[in-house]
């Protein structure tokens, strides 16, 4: 999905594959190594986050055209609780030596939820710049949605939310602790250089995809400075992309318009609070909060991109070898394609829904597999379709 958004990606070593010497160098494989940091953090991160590395590591070797090297943080709420901190003096300038983040979840029932986010997924999104969080959502092959009429293919979305500032911006406080008057304040920050690269990030990723149709989301009638801004900048880019159709809708109006005619939506910008609500609306009508990927990008590429499933730590399953790793495998795949691995990340992304199709999903979807049997099954379609004997 994420593919030739912007410039073609300039990462990874090129390494040449040792083959006899009666080649020509023109014949000569080439292979590219990437680096990625691994941060699988708490609850069921860990489970997903290596059942999708061991996944990735055969589809690596299955293909022969690239390699993946991982390196693992054990940055946690477990790191947290002994050190005092998520991440450690010097982290991010390590984080930068690779080209890419692989993030599992952060969150743990002993610590506050904006202590655990902020100290990490946060500290990594805002200081690399990674402004444009992409969130495709589209209904598997053999999975259901709950929407009676909607078929695969009729629901097939990517929610572009704006990852920098917002309501998450960070800026706000609070006085008065413990006396009736105590104040608490979140200012919602929309600046015009934030909103028009996000508005140009969802009108060329509007672009790229059949329908050329973008939904610009928004709440202007009640928030009358920052949405009316929203408004006016969308309304001023669109003027570059007259090839893609624009429409506008209110966020309330528009979860309505999600469930009853998803079929209409295609491209959908939103705000950073809104699309954050909206796209794990729009997990659950594609069947499950479990398959929904997300990226967190830095289209300047100045820094490293991170790839996460949204699903959360979910500690009231963690342990129980039963988490669905779709969401991970998916985010995997948007990897692979923001490296510029298309045809991995395709070819990742078509054994994930074939083994869906194939009925071994988790409980999520009404099915009884468990993480293993998922990446397990995904692995031998990798080997199977993929491999040398099938070609």
């Amino acid at each position: 999905m994420i593919d030739d958004l912007l410039d073609p990606p300039r990462v990874g070593t090129e390494t040449i594959t040792q083959l006899p010497s009666i080649m020509s160098p023109s014949t000569v494989p080439v292979s590219k190594t990437y680096s990625i940091a691994s941060i699988p953090a708490d609850g069921i991160g860990p489970e997903v986050v290596n059942a999708s590395i061991d996944v990735l590591r055969s589809l690596s070797e299955t293909l022969g055209t690239f390699e993946l090297e991982f390196k693992h943080y054990d940055w946690s709420t477990a790191t947290y609780k002994k050190t005092g901190k998520y991440i450690p003096d010097g982290g991010l300038e390590e984080l930068k030596k690779h080209d890419a983040i692989f993030f599992g979840a952060v969150g743990a029932p002993d610590v506050p939820d904006h202590i655990s986010l902020w100290g990490l997924r946060l500290a990594i999104c805002q200081p690399f710049q990674q402004y444009a969080n992409v969130r495709p959502t589209k209904i598997f092959r053999g999975t259901q949605s709950p929407l009676r009429n909607c078929k695969t293919g009729q629901l097939d979305w990517v929610i572009v939310r704006e990852n920098s500032e917002g309501e998450y911006a960070g800026q706000g406080g609070r006085s008065h602790r413990g006396h009736p008057w105590e104040t608490a304040t979140e200012v919602a920050i929309f600046s015009r250089h934030a909103v028009e690269r996000i508005m140009r990030f969802a009108f060329e990723t509007a672009d790229k995809r059949p329908r050329k149709l973008l939904t610009v989301v928004t709440k202007s009638n009640a928030q009358r400075n920052g949405m009316v801004l929203w408004d006016e900048v969308a309304a001023e880019v669109a003027k570059d992309f007259p090839q893609v159709t624009q429409d506008k809708m209110l966020v309330d109006a528009m979860t309505c318009r999600m469930v009853l005619n998803p079929e209409s939506l295609d491209t959908i910008v939103a705000t950073n609070l809104h699309a954050d609500i909206l796209s794990d609306l729009a997990a659950a009508l594609a069947g499950s909060i479990g398959i929904a990927p997300t990226s967190n990008l830095d289209p300047t590429r100045t820094f490293p991109s991170m790839f996460e499933p949204i699903h959360g730590s979910a500690f009231d399953i963690t342990g129980k070898g039963i988490s669905n790793p779709v969401a991970t495998l998916w985010s995997s795949a948007e990897m692979l394609a923001w490296l510029g691995e298309q045809d991995a990340s395709d070819k990742l992304l078509s054994s994930v829904e074939r083994v869906c199709e194939a009925g071994v999903v988790t409980a999520d979807l009404g099915g009884t597999a468990r993480t293993v049997d998922v990446a397990n099954a995904v692995i031998e379609d990798i080997r199977k379709s993929y491999g040398t004997k099938s070609k």
